[in-house]
């Protein structure tokens, strides 16, 4: 019987996750498909810029990611620290950034609410958002969602572009953790779709090369 997702994540065990997504059916979500002769290499950047947009949002920290040519890896930290620290107010801007604010919300910051009812309701959208902010599955329901639709468009197509669930792996300990980092890191390589780790696009250890590297210029 399959492990429901909320039972998987649990942060008082471990905020460490190694996460995959696989596409469903045979479109590629990256790369070059000799199938159809199509190449879908731009999908790369819409990925990456999807994790990165997310992890400035969410109390969600990226650890390591890699976008292959039909899946992706993820190494997240869940940062509950982070979320705890946050105003009501800034729980409102961040989740505002991704959707709109419902009409009692806009209401909640005008300061126009009138009934102890109302601000309650108001307050209880606010939690919900909050729960939502270090969700790992809703993280990844808006990673994915977004690049499905993207292709789905691109490919004039309906139905499901990737595998109904993503999976995820706990990460118990700092060994655990660095081996999913390193694996994650060396992907690409290992796939042969790059020579060196800091020839690989679309990488977390790209991205940390040419970060030490611009320090040290």
């Amino acid at each position: 019987m399959t492990t429901a997702r909320s039972q998987q994540i649990c942060i008082e065990a471990t905020p460490y996750y190694h996460c995959v997504s696989r596409c469903v059916r045979r479109s590629f979500l990256c790369g070059y498909d000799e199938h159809s002769n199509k190449s879908y290499e731009h999908r790369r950047a819409w990925i990456e810029a999807r994790i990165k947009t997310l992890g400035a949002i969410y109390c969600i920290d990226i650890f390591a990611y890699a976008v292959m040519s039909n899946h992706y890896h993820l190494v997240v930290h869940i940062n509950k620290g982070k979320l705890d620290s946050l105003t009501d107010l800034e729980v409102i801007e961040r989740w505002s950034l991704l959707h709109a604010k419902p009409v009692i919300i806009q209401l909640f910051l005008a300061h126009q609410l009138r009934s102890k009812a109302e601000i309650k309701v108001a307050l209880n959208i606010i939690e919900q958002w909050r729960e939502r902010l270090y969700s790992l599955s809703w993280f990844m329901r808006e990673l994915n969602f977004e690049i499905a639709m993207k292709a789905n468009k691109e490919d004039n197509c309906k139905g499901h572009f990737w595998e109904s669930r993503y999976k995820s792996q706990a990460l118990l300990d700092e060994n655990a953790l660095l081996a999913a980092m390193a694996y994650t890191d060396l992907n690409p390589v290992r796939a042969g779709i790059a020579k060196t780790p800091e020839s690989s696009e679309h990488t977390s250890i790209k991205d940390r090369i040419n970060a030490l590297d611009n320090q040290q210029t």
